[in-house]
């Protein structure tokens, strides 16, 4: 417990050093979020042996992957359109605030990295390592909100209200599919890393 305390703790380290204001300037945003997001799934891999024989793909697996991410990326276009009619004076430009992330970057290079590290990483480590840990030390019900919780503090030292809630639905959706189907957990590991790269840079809301 001593070692999964440890790591969350240098997640939220990591995250605070890249989404707060007065640290975030500082630092290449998406060379620091892959290297975070590895370093991160190094070092519970060493705790966590053996995940990698829980991802086991599947035509049935991709599918599903596909469908989740489709279906997430609707979930959130819904909700942006729903935030702005409600929070017309914050909403949209905290949203502005996040793609701002990607000015001046290759788009096919971010594709890559979004694609085939940092979303499968962050995968890894928050349900792979972190909920999967939890739900084994108290219960899965326990793991899955104890998870999530972590997984949306750390994006709260950004001040983004948006980026915050964008995450809590993301925790929820991925967590909830890890709690319910973790024999799926390739269909969930594809399904962030395409959600990653189709709301970033393919499709951006």
């Amino acid at each position: 417990m001593k070692k999964l305390v440890l790591l969350i703790l240098l997640a939220f380290l990591l995250w605070t050093i890249m989404f707060s204001p007065w640290t975030a300037p500082y630092v290449p945003f998406w060379w620091m979020m892959t290297a975070s997001a590895l370093t991160l799934t190094v070092l519970s891999s060493f705790v966590n042996h053996g995940w990698w024989k829980r991802v086991r793909w599947s035509a049935s697996d991709i599918m599903m992957g596909v469908t989740i991410a489709i279906a997430l990326w609707g979930v959130f276009w819904v909700g942006d359109k729903v935030s702005a009619w409600m929070f017309p004076s914050f909403a949209r430009p905290q949203v502005n605030l996040i793609y701002g992330m990607k000015d001046g970057e290759n788009p096919f290079l971010l594709s890559g990295l979004l694609l085939f590290l940092i979303g499968p990483a962050e995968e890894i480590f928050w349900r792979g390592y972190v909920q999967e840990h939890l739900s084994r030390r108290f219960s899965p019900n326990m793991g899955f909100l104890l998870a999530t919780a972590c997984y949306t503090l750390v994006h709260i030292a950004s001040f983004n209200f948006m980026l915050i809630m964008a995450s809590l639905v993301c925790g929820v959706a991925w967590g909830g599919l890890y709690r319910l189907f973790p024999q799926r957990f390739s269909a969930i590991i594809l399904s962030h890393a395409l959600w990653d790269a189709a709301v970033f840079v393919w499709f951006p809301i």
